[in-house]
C-alpha cells in the first residue's frame, strides 16, 4: 500500500548537480573519503534551499566607489543541530555555507531488534527559541530518531525546525509531518520503502558507517 503525506511541508532538492552527486553517493563502491566529501557537498545544496527565506534588513555598505544599501540577515540565525553520529557528517558542509551558526548535538540509537531510538545526549545551543535550526541527519528511515529530537528541539522551545536528509523513506516521512505540524522537511530523494529491517530502499546503506569507516 503507498504511503501518503503532506508534499507542501517536503521539499526534494532535485538540482541536476545533486542528483549527479547522490548517484555516487549511493554506489556501494564510492569509498569513505569520497563519501563523506560528497555528504559535506550534497548538506552545503540542501541548507542553501532551507535558508532561502531567512529575513533580511538593509545596511549601509561602503564599496570602494561609493555607498550603497545592502541586505543583511536579521537578529539571531542559525543553529545547526546533527542526530549523532552520522548527523555530524551533514556539520561542516552547512558551515560552509553559513560560518555563524551555533552547533547543538542530539544522540540517539536505533534499538536493533525494536527498530525504536533511545537518547543519551542532547546539547543546545543558548537561544535556540529565536534561531532557525536546521535538524539533521543522513537518512530518514522509521523517523523515531527524528520525532524524537524534534521533540526536544520544541521543549527547548525551538519554534522554527527545518529538517535535512539526504535520503527519505515515504513511511518516515509521514511520520515525522503527522507528528509535528510546523517542521518542514528538505531531502534529496524520497526512496521506494522500507525492508523488513527498517532500511531504506533503495537507499544508500548505514550512512555512519560509511562517513566514518566502521561497520
Amino acid at each position: 500500500m503507498s504511503v501518503t503525506f503532506d508534499e507542501s511541508r517536503v521539499v526534494v532538492v532535485d538540482h541536476p548537480l545533486v542528483q549527479h552527486k547522490l548517484s555516487i553517493l549511493r554506489n556501494k563502491s564510492t569509498e569513505t573519503n569520497k563519501f563523506r566529501s560528497l555528504v559535506r557537498e550534497l548538506s552545503m545544496f540542501e541548507a542553501y534551499e532551507a535558508t532561502h527565506d531567512l529575513e533580511l534588513e538593509d545596511v549601509e555598505v561602503e564599496t570602494p566607489l561609493e555607498t550603497c544599501t545592502c541586505k543583511r540577515i536579521v537578529g539571531k540565525k542559525v543553529a545547526i543541530v546533527p542526530i549523532l553520529r552520522a548527523g555530524l557528517g551533514m556539520v561542516d558542509g552547512i558551515i560552509d555555507l553559513v560560518p555563524s551558526a551555533r552547533i547543538g548535538h542530539v544522540g540517539m540509537y536505533r534499538d536493533p531488534e525494536t527498530h525504536e531510538p533511545h537518547s543519551y545526549y542532547c546539547k543546545l545551543p543558548a537561544g535556540i527559541e529565536d534561531r532557525t535550526v536546521l535538524l539533521v541527519d543522513p537518512m530518514l528511515a522509521t523517523g523515531g530518531s527524528l520525532t524524537a529530537a524534534i521533540q526536544f528541539l520544541r521543549e527547548a522551545g525551538a519554534k522554527d525546525i527545518r529538517a535535512l536528509v539526504m535520503v527519505a523513506a515515504p513511511e518516515g516521512i509521514k511520520t515525522v509531518l503527522d507528528f509535528d505540524p510546523d517542521v518542514r522537511l528538505y531531502t534529496c530523494a524520497v526512496d521506494r520503502e522500507l525492508n523488513e529491517n527498517a532500511y531504506i530502499l533503495p537507499g544508500l546503506g548505514d550512512a555512519g558507517d560509511r562517513i566514518f569507516g566502521t561497520r
